[in-house]
């Protein structure tokens, strides 16, 4: 598939506009009900709409597909053939993104981005950089060079689902997840790496790891850091280090549409990280995300601290595949029917509350 070049795009990421925004809550203000009791959902409706205007249409969620040379090292509870029966599984749909998708009316467009094995089969986005990451726990994950090409993947998918080439026709809502064993090692380190935090505070269970486990894949990520020591002033070098695919096409859909000016959902921690990379490399794309849920895994906490994030929801959730930002799309499409469907005290006729007593 033809890739959007990375410069051009962080340029095109405007300010989200503030009249729009205090339009919002101008309305907001006037609809019946007491002001401001939608609490956060009122929040998220100014958001919404400073960032949408009026523009309202579908809903995607971009599942970005790719392997790990670093789970040859035991960094998961499961074997790496199983990133490529998921998307089978998607295409299928038989998943959990799948379900929850169904129910909320939003098109899933996987895209495999380095996925090892077979060629995708139909009905994925064949965008293969590599047979998944080199091991970076012994070299490099990547060149700088797919390490820009993952985020110009990104790029190129949530353009045309902004635009309507794919079934998530002119998608105003971008939900991103992913799906990748592995990535959670490979979230954990560039973390660590772009925040500078110890890396105990970032690793977890990943897809169900016992204690051994996960002493294991931490000293995995600390000797890999030791390794390549990357620049966290440099986020494409550390992507390249210690990344995933998966995790530059992240990054690349949450600028892709920031820069198409559309409201951007994002998962858990691997999904988290990818809006991390995002931010370090465009902080103008910032006000675009929204983070659906708190994810178990502790680097999602430290991620969503870095960003002055506050989550939506908070269910324990730890799968990805973009489960937790279908139901995060649900509440933003929620609030923005508050803001476009409510009556007002005016047109419904309703009094509105007395001034108060002094």
């Amino acid at each position: 598939m033809t890739t959007r070049d990375l410069e051009r795009t962080i340029a095109a990421i405007a300010p989200v506009d503030g009249a729009r925004r205090a339009a919002a809550w101008a309305r907001l203000d006037s609809l019946t009900k007491p002001p401001r009791s939608l609490g956060r959902l009122e929040e998220l409706a100014a958001e919404a709409a400073a960032i949408l205007g009026t523009r309202r249409g579908g809903k995607a969620v971009l599942v970005f597909a790719a392997d790990h040379g670093v789970a040859r090292e035991g960094v998961s509870a499961y074997p790496a053939e199983v990133t490529a029966q998921m998307v089978r599984n998607f295409v299928a749909g038989g998943a959990a993104v799948n379900v929850l998708a169904r129910q909320l009316g939003i098109a899933v467009v996987v895209t495999d981005v380095g996925v090892a094995g077979d060629a995708p089969p139909p009905g994925v986005i064949a965008a293969r950089i590599a047979p998944g990451t080199r091991n970076f726990a012994r070299e490099p994950a990547m060149t700088t060079a797919q390490a820009r090409r993952a985020l110009e993947v990104g790029i190129a998918v949530a353009e045309r689902v902004c635009r309507g080439d794919e079934r998530g026709g002119g998608a105003a809502l971008i939900a991103v997840g992913e799906m990748g064993i592995g990535n959670t090692t490979a979230a954990a380190a560039l973390t660590a790496a772009l925040l500078g935090v110890p890396v105990a505070t970032v690793v977890g269970r990943g897809t169900g790891l016992d204690d051994d486990g996960v002493a294991r894949k931490t000293a995995v990520v600390a000797a890999a850091l030791a390794l390549h020591r990357p620049d966290p002033t440099r986020p494409l070098d550390v992507l390249a280090a210690v990344g995933g695919l998966e995790i530059g096409a992240i990054a690349g859909a949450c600028l892709g549409a920031a820069a198409a000016g559309r409201v951007v959902v994002v998962d858990g921690f691997i999904a988290g990280a990818g809006a991390l990379l995002a931010v370090r490399l465009a902080p103008a794309a910032r006000p675009y995300c929204v983070f659906a849920h708190r994810s178990p895994e502790p680097g999602h906490g430290v991620i969503l601290d870095a960003l002055a994030a506050r989550p939506l929801l908070d269910l324990d959730m730890r799968l990805g595949e973009g489960t937790g930002a279908c139901l995060g799309i649900g509440l933003v499409e929620a609030s923005l029917r508050i803001l476009d469907e409510m009556a007002t005290f005016e047109s419904a006729g309703v009094s509105t509350a007395p001034p108060p007593r002094h």
